[in-house]
C-alpha cells in the first residue's frame, strides 16, 4: 500500500524504519521539529532525518491543521496514513482522507492509558503488563476499534525505561502485521470498551517530586517510572535536591513519621512512609542509590552518613 507517516521520536523512526524495509510505498513523512520538552528530547530518533536518507518527502509541523498540509497529503495520494507518537490532534479531514483511514499505534494496551507518557504511569501503577495497540483513529483520542495488540509482562524490578526498549521492539512488526490485515480485505477489529478507558496528562519535571505520605511501594513505583534517562524521583534532605535511583520495600515495618531518615539496612537506608506509619504498621522505604545535583552518585549507607532528620518534598532550611 502507498503511505504517509506522522511519527515523531524513536517511536516514529521505529516505524518509517520498517515501512521503509517493506513492500509498501512511503510517500510522504510528517513530524514534529525537535523539542527541548524533558519528555522529547530523549528517545529522539530523528524521523526527519531517516526519510530524508530515504529521498522521502518530509514536512515539518506542530500540529496538522493548515490547508498547505492537507493538500500535500492529497497529492501523496495514500491508501492509508500511520499514525506513531504524533502528539497532537489529527483532524477528521485528514485522517478520513485515505480510503482505508488512518492506523494510531499507541504504546499502550488500549482502551487502558490514553494519552501521553502510558508506560510511566502504567509502572507508577503497579501495572503487571505494558503493550502497543495498532487500532484505527476516529474522532476520540486513542478510541478506535483495535487491530492488533501485542503485551509484555511487567517484571518488579523492571523500569519505564527497560519498558520502553522493549515495547519500541513492537513498533515497526506490529505495524507492518496490522497493514498486511487492513490490505487482506479484512474489516472485523474489535472495538474497544470505553467503561475501561482511562487518559493521562503529560508527564513533567514536578510530577517526579515525591510525596512522603504516599505509601512505600508507591514511591518505588515512581522511582522505577522515573528511571534514566527521565526526570528521576526527588526529594530534599534540608536544601539539598537528591534523586532516587533505586529503591525497594522493607520486609519488615517501620513506625514513625512519613520520611523521617530512620536507620541504615546493608549498603541503604531506610526511610518512613505513608499516612499510617506513625502506627507501626507500614513497611519503609530503602534507598539504595541517590544522585546529587553535581551528578555525583552513592549509596544510601554513603549518602546518609548519620541517621535522623528528615526527607521532605521541598527544600528546608536545616
Amino acid at each position: 500500500m502507498r503511505v504517509v507517516a506522522f511519527g515523531y521520536q524513536t517511536w516514529g523512526f521505529r516505524t518509517v524504519e520498517a515501512l521503509l524495509n517493506s513492500e509498501h510505498e512511503l510517500a510522504l513523512v510528517i513530524t514534529h521539529p525537535k523539542s527541548d520538552h524533558a519528555y522529547e528530547s530523549i528517545w529522539d530518533d530523528s524521523v526527519a532525518d531517516l526519510a530524508e536518507q530515504h529521498d522521502v518527502p518530509v514536512v515539518l509541523r506542530n500540529r496538522p491543521d493548515d490547508q498547505e498540509l492537507v493538500s500535500r497529503i492529497k497529492e501523496a495520494e495514500p491508501d492509508i496514513i500511520v499514525a506513531t507518537n504524533w502528539r497532537t490532534w489529527i483532524p477528521p479531514q485528514i485522517f478520513n482522507l485515505p480510503p482505508h483511514g488512518t492506523l494510531n499505534v499507541h504504546d499502550s494496551l488500549l482502551p487502558a492509558y490514553a494519552g501521553f507518557a502510558p508506560i510511566n504511569w502504567a509502572v507508577l501503577n503497579g501495572e503487571e503488563e505494558v503493550g502497543v495497540t495498532a487500532h484505527i483513529m476516529n474522532d476520540e483520542l486513542d478510541a478506535g476499534d483495535i487491530v492488533l495488540q501485542q503485551s509484555v509482562k511487567v517484571q518488579p524490578r523492571d523500569t519505564a525505561t527497560d519498558l520502553v526498549r522493549a515495547t519500541t521492539e513492537f513498533f515497526g512488526p506490529i505495524t507492518l502485521a496490522a497493514l498486511d490485515r487492513i490490505a487482506s480485505g479484512r474489516t472485523d477489529w474489535m472495538p474497544q470498551d470505553r467503561s475501561k478507558a482511562t487518559y493521562f496528562h503529560k508527564r513533567s519535571v514536578e510530577d517526579s517530586r515525591i510525596d512522603w505520605t504516599w505509601p512505600a511501594p508507591d514511591i518505588v513505583n515512581l522511582v522505577r517510572a522515573q528511571s534514566d534517562p527521565y526526570p528521576n524521583a526527588f526529594a530534599f534532605y534540608g536544601e539539598q535536591r537528591i534523586r532516587v535511583l533505586s529503591a525497594s520495600v522493607t520486609d519488615k515495618p517501620y513506625g514513625g513519621m512519613p520520611g523521617r531518615v530512620f536507620v541504615r539496612h546493608g549498603d541503604g537506608v531506610v526511610v518512613t512512609a505513608g499516612t499510617q506509619a506513625r502506627k507501626g504498621h507500614s513497611p519503609g522505604l530503602l534507598i539504595e542509590r541517590v544522585r546529587t545535583e553535581d551528578g555525583s552518585e552513592y549509596t544510601g549507607r554513603e549518602f546518609f552518613t548519620t541517621m535522623g532528620g528528615y526527607l521532605t518534598s521541598h527544600p528546608v532550611a536545616r
